[in-house]
């Protein structure tokens, strides 16, 4: 094992794989509002601030976990009166719907103000919540739960080292090829944690098999496959316990996912796939946690080339992750897995991001059939060449080219998207 590469990628693995409640977007909202009542003598009474544009797009439309409720305002507020910051990416686990309704009185009063605001970072959240003539002000900016900020009465305090806190230091990137060697080389006892992502994810696609969550899209697909209209098979296995797990997520539900580079959709697509493909093959524990590994790592090496919200679908990277680790399971062979992820940017290069809803869920379904459809193409050594649209002479370069679209083209497609959803 490279020594250069070893501590690296395990800091990624345990920095952005991480237990995550609920949509990332509402649920940071909420965070930054419990983080700011915490300071607060009394209940809070009113709360004002802005977020940025790309935040208050995918907090806007999606069910708050563990509620059946939406908005940027009722995310504040839930957060305010019953949420706890100290639980990060959890902070709204056990909220009451005695919380749920004294924030809707909140809101309804006209004493929650939250403002969209174009702002150089595409997390940026800034809350004044005031109880009496007390009132804390708290900043979060470039990741979910990192307070950069934080202002009781108008004099700035020590920032707590809680959620991300503590993560200002940025990591190096790495490349498909890096990831591989990881782990392979790596004892897998020292990436068994990964096994945990299997647990919640596949817990969540159990939640959303067995209720009716969002658009049920799962429960759709399932009664297809039962009717004869669809195959019994492991394509149709890989993306009706996918899509469950985001149906419910989506949908509200209060289990947490394993979620990658701060979304609990990326992280859903990266392990699900790669789960049912290792019960496909029975494989140990070991094998399944380097797979696992594999497909995380790959997904997050592909997210850090381009912001963290953008115009893409997210999910379409994370699924790419996903067709790595199934690309390994089935063969082992480095070069099998960069074929799957270059077939994959040949296929879904395109899929946008119209913020976080119900209909991600169809979006996770689209993607993960792409893994699979994308890794059977590269068994068969059947590759996307570099005379293929934006495919490059290498999976390196592939990857750059899609994010270089992400970073510069696609970044004005999504101040259109936001105008538009602003404007319904």
């Amino acid at each position: 094992m490279n020594a250069e590469y070893s501590p690296l990628l395990m800091e990624w693995l345990k920095r952005e794989v991480t237990p995550a409640l609920g949509c990332t977007e509402p649920v940071a909202v909420a965070f930054a509002a419990a983080c700011a009542a915490s300071y607060l003598p009394s209940s809070c009474e009113s709360i004002r601030g802005f977020i940025s544009a790309n935040l208050y797009k995918n907090a806007m439309g999606v069910t708050i976990p563990g509620t059946s409720v939406s908005g940027v305002a009722l995310a504040a507020a839930i957060g305010a009166l019953g949420g706890d910051a100290q639980k990060g990416l959890q902070t709204l686990q056990g909220i009451s719907g005695a919380v749920v309704g004294q924030a809707q009185e909140l809101v309804a009063a006209g004493a929650v103000a939250i403002e969209a605001r174009d702002t150089a970072d595409f997390i940026h959240i800034d809350l004044t919540l005031q109880a009496g003539e007390h009132c804390c002000r708290v900043v979060v900016i470039g990741a979910h739960t990192r307070v950069v900020g934080l202002y009781v009465d108008g004099a700035p305090v020590t920032i707590p080292q809680a959620g991300d806190g503590d993560q200002q230091r940025e990591l190096a990137g790495f490349t498909v090829g890096e990831a591989f060697r990881f782990i392979s080389q790596i004892p897998a006892a020292e990436i068994a944690f990964m096994l945990e992502a299997a647990r919640l994810n596949m817990a969540l696609s159990a939640e959303g098999r067995q209720r009716k969550y969002g658009l049920n899209i799962n429960g759709t697909l399932a009664a297809a496959v039962e009717s004869g209209m669809m195959s019994n098979d492991l394509m149709s296995a890989i993306i009706i316990n996918t899509v469950a797990a985001s149906d419910a997520r989506m949908g509200g539900a209060a289990v947490p996912a394993m979620s990658n580079f701060g979304s609990g959709n990326q992280g859903i697509t990266a392990t699900i796939p790669v789960v049912t493909v290792a019960r496909h093959l029975n494989v140990d524990d070991d094998t399944l946690a380097r797979a696992l590994a594999l497909s995380h790592l790959v997904a997050i090496s592909i997210h850090a080339r381009y912001t963290r919200l953008s115009a893409l679908c997210a999910a379409s990277t994370a699924a790419m992750g996903a067709a790595a680790g199934m690309a390994w399971l089935f063969s082992r062979d480095l070069k099998a897995v960069n074929s799957a992820i270059i077939n994959m940017v040949s296929d879904v290069s395109g899929i946008i991001c119209d913020g976080a809803s119900n209909s991600c869920a169809m979006k996770v379904s689209s993607t993960v059939s792409s893994a699979f459809k994308a890794v059977l193409m590269a068994l068969q050594q059947s590759q996307a060449s570099a005379n293929d649209g934006i495919v490059g002479e290498d999976v390196e370069q592939t990857i750059d080219n899609l994010c270089r679209l992400v970073v510069r083209p696609m970044a004005h497609t999504d101040k259109e998207i936001i105008t538009i959803m602003a404007s319904k």
